[in-house]
């Protein structure tokens, strides 16, 4: 085969360029040099340097979630192992995100030379292996496979949203490539009589259903479903209901939404609605114990329509291969549609509470935050009570909402409100999160101040880990979830920045520091410190979970 004067970084990063991707994050390492090197030559990608892998891997994740694909540069041994937390999550929640690694001569690893960075027993395919378990898909590149494993590990990242893994030597990144003839792309397509037998199954629950509710997950955000099933729940005139992993996968301002379903812990009348029905169309879900509400959510399976990807149940039986997709499209355009109004609902936080002089409390701050939120706002929101407590907040339209619920990390949010920053430098974000929570990888609010972001972070200030002692039901005062003491609103300052500060204890201190950060934020970052005395106040969803943990545990003993 002939050799291009492509090499094989220019050709890496020609492939990740095609697909939309104008940043790479990462931490350099002698091993990756050659990668970075040709990277700061290449136009139009730039290089995002974080302050740890942990952190750069979140932002990868928190990029991937709003363009589709990221990507993530390491060096081989500790850097990708210290990323080994952030791709793991990655693939729980069906980010696809293509991990890099930089890795020694490969001279030295035919030899199996003992090298720093390595266990020192000349294994140096001990890491990918480990990959193997967390990705998609792994390779270890060569000039004369580089063709085809590039393409073919984006391909499977795209249709299965999950993380790749490839390996490079740090010598034969700059190697000219061998040209192949291209791969045909393998597309899965819908079978035509499955698709048709599912539609009329579908069509024959629908015919015997007096309330039918359509519920949105996960799934339907990371394979760009949003606007196919708004358009099915306007078509079928049914209510609409997101679960607690697929916030935002349901505009939350369209007329047929009704809120999150979270079982016996969020809304009574989502409840009442859902488990009423007479038959459920699940778009995209994943059944895990945060969506059922730790097994309280009662969903009959024989009524109900589970669409994935590429499969749809209908009751027990299964029709495959059949693309949501055009499954979707096809029942909007089946003609079936139900008669009547919508159930009236209200949601939590449409009211403002609490005097002006009254400290916060969860329940008039979120209400705070609910007012403050604009059309295409990114929200970014911490593991722990901001997740339980903004899962109730309506937001408006167009917005997105990142969280990890899934995995839930601590300590995720922050970073990935930075990749947020750099995926969508023209929209406003917003990043909610827990004092305990931040200071686990609050370095990379020195990275949002190099890179000139400009969000506006939210530090609920209650004393150490609050959502730890909710769920710790069989003990009070636990010496480990206290946390030291930081003054949160130095932190520009000792990261050698600027950033409007403010610290807010009661209603009209945080109304005036809403205020003043929306009018500081065209120009800088952001940060108020919310102070609250109450180490256990907490959301109306969390203080529901907390007492049926409590039965839970009066009833084993």
């Amino acid at each position: 085969m002939p050799v291009s004067s492509l090499t094989l970084g220019q050709y890496l990063f020609d492939c990740l360029k095609a697909e939309g991707i104008t940043d790479i994050f990462g931490i350099p390492g002698d091993y990756n040099f050659s990668l970075l090197d040709t990277l700061e030559r290449y136009e139009g990608i730039r290089f995002i340097n974080g302050r740890n892998e942990l952190g750069a891997g979140y932002a990868a994740d928190g990029y991937g979630r709003l363009r589709g694909l990221s990507a993530l540069i390491t060096t081989f041994g500790v850097g990708e192992m210290s990323a080994c937390n952030t791709v793991a999550g990655a693939s729980s929640e069906y980010v696809p995100l293509v991990h890099i690694v930089g890795a020694p001569k490969s001279t030295d690893q035919q030899a199996h030379k003992l090298m720093h960075h390595t266990l020192l027993n000349g294994d140096f395919d001990v890491f990918r292996q480990m990959y193997t378990h967390l990705c998609a898909y792994t390779a270890i590149l060569t000039p004369e496979n580089a063709e085809q494993e590039i393409p073919e590990a984006i391909r499977i990242a795209k249709q299965k949203r999950k993380p790749v893994y490839l390996m490079v030597a740090i010598d034969l990144v700059t190697k000219p490539i061998v040209r192949r003839v291209a791969p045909e792309e393998k597309k899965t397509v819908s079978s035509q009589p499955a698709l048709d037998a599912a539609v009329q199954h579908i069509g024959g629950l629908l015919n015997g259903a007096n309330h039918a509710v359509l519920l949105t997950d996960m799934l339907t955000l990371r394979y760009g479903l949003r606007d196919a099933v708004q358009q099915l729940a306007l078509r079928l005139n049914v209510p609409a209901a997101s679960l607690l992993l697929g916030k935002s996968s349901f505009d939350e301002r369209h007329p047929n939404y009704i809120g999150v379903y979270g079982g016996a812990f969020g809304s009574e009348q989502v409840k009442h609605i859902v488990e009423s029905a007479d038959c459920v169309i699940a778009v995209g879900m994943v059944w895990t114990d945060i969506n059922s509400g730790n097994e309280t959510a009662k969903l009959d399976r024989l009524r109900l329509v589970d669409i994935q990807p590429e499969y749809v149940r209908v009751g027990e039986s299964r029709y495959e291969p059949v693309m949501a997709a055009d499954l979707i499209a096809a029942l909007s355009a089946a003609g079936w549609k139900r008669n009547g109004g919508l159930p009236p609902v209200s949601f939590p936080y449409d009211a403002i509470i609490g005097e002006p002089d009254q400290p916060m409390r969860a329940a008039s701050y979120y209400p705070r935050f609910q007012r403050m939120l604009k059309d295409k706002d990114i929200v970014v929101v911490e593991t722990g009570t901001f997740a339980y407590g903004m899962s109730q907040v309506r937001l408006p339209a167009g917005a997105d909402y990142v969280v990890q619920q899934g995995w839930q990390s601590i300590g995720y949010a922050t970073p990935a409100a930075f990749g947020a920053c750099v995926a969508k430098p023209n929209r406003r974000v917003l990043l909610f999160t827990g004092d305990g929570s931040l200071q686990l990888t609050v370095q990379e609010i020195s990275t949002m101040l190099d890179n000139g972001c400009r969000p506006i972070l939210f530090i609920l200030n209650n004393n150490g880990y609050t959502i730890e002692k909710y769920l710790n039901v069989k003990t009070a005062n636990q010496r480990y979830n206290q946390i030291p003491a930081w003054r949160y609103t130095q932190l520009a300052e000792a990261f050698g920045g600027t950033a409007f500060t403010a610290q807010a204890r009661t209603n009209r201190e945080l109304d005036e520091a809403i205020a003043a950060a929306e009018q500081a934020q065209t120009s800088r970052l952001c940060i108020i410190e919310l102070i609250v005395t109450d180490p256990l106040d907490a959301p109306d969803y969390l203080i529901r979970l907390r007492k049926h943990l409590e039965e839970q545990e009066r009833l084993k003993g």
